[in-house]
């Protein structure tokens, strides 16, 4: 199990591959983000993105699930998050593109109030199979003390 303890600041982490197909863009923006670059060929041909594009709340989704699978992977004792800042949408993500992530943990320490539990700040590059940065944020984990 990985602890706070465990957390080195400044360490960069790479993981993930997520290979995005043209059906769970089209699903997605139906669904949730119906804008006509995110659906219609013909319509998105006409944008700067100059096809279709994937929704930034998708690419969002997608970098979720593979922090959580690298966080199962590697047993991280996490206890969720209160939340993300600095959300960046960098460059367009299009069907057919395949996305990794790095993690960088830039500060730690654990809660005042709840010394069992540490809080880290981190930051999350999204990137593609070009190695383009497509998608940053910040974000705030919690995770167990081991406490030894």
């Amino acid at each position: 199990m990985l602890y706070y303890e465990d957390i080195e600041v400044g360490k960069v982490t790479s993981f993930g591959e997520y290979k995005v197909t043209r059906e769970e863009a089209l699903d997605f923006a139906h669904k949730y983000d119906p804008q006509s670059f995110h659906i219609d060929d013909e319509a998105a041909a006409k944008t700067h993105f100059g096809r279709i594009s994937c929704s930034g709340w998708l690419s969002a989704a997608m970098m979720m699930r593979m922090v959580v699978d690298n966080m199962n992977a590697n047993k991280q004792a996490g206890l969720g998050s209160p939340g993300v800042d600095n959300l960046r949408w960098l460059k367009p993500v299009y069907p057919c593109d395949t996305l990794h992530c790095e993690s960088e943990t830039l500060s730690k320490r654990i809660s005042r109030k709840r010394p069992y539990m540490g809080i880290l700040k981190g930051r999350i590059t999204v990137l593609n199979q070009n190695g383009d940065r497509v998608m940053t944020m910040e974000s705030t984990g919690l995770i167990e003390v081991r406490g030894d």
